[in-house]
């Protein structure tokens, strides 16, 4: 990576594809931020610099170059496609680890389980500069896409015209709404905004807290 490129990726501060570390914390927390890269659109973490821009840079590259790859190799499953180098930058060497947007998703934190485990698999995604916990539907809607399982000539049935009768009036519509509107499980409102979002019909979206809302996608 060139200086001047640097630089851009500095002015543009920390956000969705973009993460400043001033140091390598554990292998956990780092694989958090890599995973979340990994399960939205990729992006870059750079090493040795402060959360408002400040250069510090890294103490030992050739070390923290290993802690990073095992959390990319060992702590991640599956593991992930990264590259990482080394720039010199006013004296101060700075490590930076680009994270592809991984084909098949959710990458999770590895637990050694043959598959995943909706109750206890640790998965993040990417909203804005931060990487917070993906929820059991967007881990679903995950799954889905990567199997390519979208639905073609889905049928509108009861429960879906009351999603559609609620985005009328409120825009967004969230699991336990429908569940209490249409006075049906959590679960089976989940499965239907979920197979509403698989049919097109639907956009899932995450709020900073976690919170996951549903919009139309018409």
């Amino acid at each position: 990576m060139t200086s001047k490129r640097f630089e851009k990726l500095l002015e543009e501060g920390e956000g969705t594809t973009i993460e400043f570390k001033q140091r390598f914390s554990t292998h956990e927390k780092i694989a958090k931020e890599i995973i979340a890269f990994a399960n939205t659109k990729g992006g870059f973490i750079l090493f040795g610099i402060n959360d408002n821009g400040s250069i510090y840079g890294v103490e030992s590259e050739k070390s923290d170059i290993e802690l990073i790859i095992e959390c990319c190799e060992k702590y991640c499953e599956p593991p992930v496609k990264y590259e990482i180098e080394n720039l010199e930058y006013k004296t101060k060497d700075i490590l930076i680890l680009y994270i592809n947007e991984s084909k098949v998703k959710p990458i999770r934190i590895q637990d050694y389980h043959s598959k995943i485990e909706l109750n206890n698999a640790l998965v993040f995604i990417r909203v804005n500069d931060k990487s917070i916990p993906a929820g059991k539907e967007m881990i679903k809607i995950m799954q889905t896409q990567t199997e390519e399982k979208s639905l073609t000539n889905y049928n509108v049935g009861k429960n879906e015209k009351i999603v559609f009768e609620l985005l009328q009036r409120n825009e967004t519509i969230t699991v336990k709404e429908l569940s209490e509107s249409a006075n049906i499980s959590q679960r089976r409102a989940s499965r239907t905004l979920i197979n509403l979002v698989r049919a097109n019909l639907l956009f899932i979206h995450v709020k900073d807290n976690g919170a996951e809302f549903f919009t139309t996608a018409l």
